[in-house]
């Protein structure tokens, strides 16, 4: 891996980037990219992303595009990124970084006998693994190895991905359907660098969502007894670390790496 992958310059695409943890990637990122970097947020809310990209530095190209991943499609995406990229092409750039973190819990009131609707379902997937894997993919095409750019493609994961939790049956499955998809990408693209990262319990909508949402008595006393410890990151503290794990190397490309996880330097 390149060991000035978050330096230069670089296109960087974070999904998810109106608030939470991908507000926090684009600002911490940001901070460290180089002078002609273009950063591309994406998200439903305008408002948040317009927010996000007020925090980023002056002397990077900021673009925000508001857009449902759930119901976009592949030629979408591409008119997006190509768009953004403008007509000097993808070639302007020394590495491009991809960071799929959009993502939403699901139903967490019935346990899995009771999820038996079909379009439920289908758009839970939609957004959280069907929309990465074509984004990648559209990414990739753009970004292709004629295009001599160094690319990184960042899966923000969760522990749910290995971890059951009753009634959240979506979002576990989801969680784990996504992240196998990257490490098979991984496997299939030994030139692109892949990284799942799960980034702990962080005080975000998502997690408070959680705690008050989940019905299982036994999920819900877990993640009371989280929000009770010192275990709760703030987005700040969970993407230093992310940025730790890239400067250092350590992982194999596709693995899946939590916070908590000891890496020698």
């Amino acid at each position: 891996m390149s060991a000035s992958l978050l330096s230069g310059k670089v296109f960087l695409l974070v999904t998810g980037a109106s608030k939470g943890i991908g507000r926090q990637i684009a600002e911490s990122f940001g901070s460290l990219l180089g002078e002609g970097s273009l950063v591309l947020l994406l998200a439903r809310n305008s408002n948040g992303l317009k927010e996000t990209a007020n925090k980023l530095p002056k002397r990077i190209k900021v673009q925000t595009r508001s857009v449902d991943l759930r119901v976009t499609d592949a030629n979408h995406l591409k008119d997006i990124i190509s768009k953004a990229v403008g007509p000097a092409g993808v070639t302007q750039f020394e590495n491009a970084i991809i960071v799929h973190n959009a993502a939403s819990i699901g139903d967490l009131s019935k346990p899995t006998i009771a999820l038996t609707d079909f379009q439920t379902w289908r758009d839970y997937y939609d957004l959280n693994v069907f929309s990465p894997a074509v984004l990648n993919g559209v990414f990739m095409q753009l970004f292709n190895e004629a295009s001599k750019v160094t690319r990184f493609v960042i899966n923000v994961t969760s522990i749910a991905a290995n971890t059951p939790f009753g009634s959240a049956g979506y979002y576990c499955s989801g969680k784990a359907a996504r992240t196998m998809f990257f490490k098979v990408f991984a496997t299939e693209n030994p030139n692109v660098y892949v990284l799942n990262y799960s980034p702990g319990f962080v005080d975000t909508d998502m997690l408070h969502a959680v705690i008050t949402g989940i019905t299982d008595p036994s999920a819900r006393n877990f993640f009371r007894e989280v929000q009770s410890s010192d275990l709760v990151l703030t987005t700040q503290q969970t993407v230093n670390r992310m940025i730790e794990i890239i400067k250092l190397q350590k992982f194999n490309s596709g693995d899946i790496i939590d916070y908590s996880d000891l890496l020698e330097a």
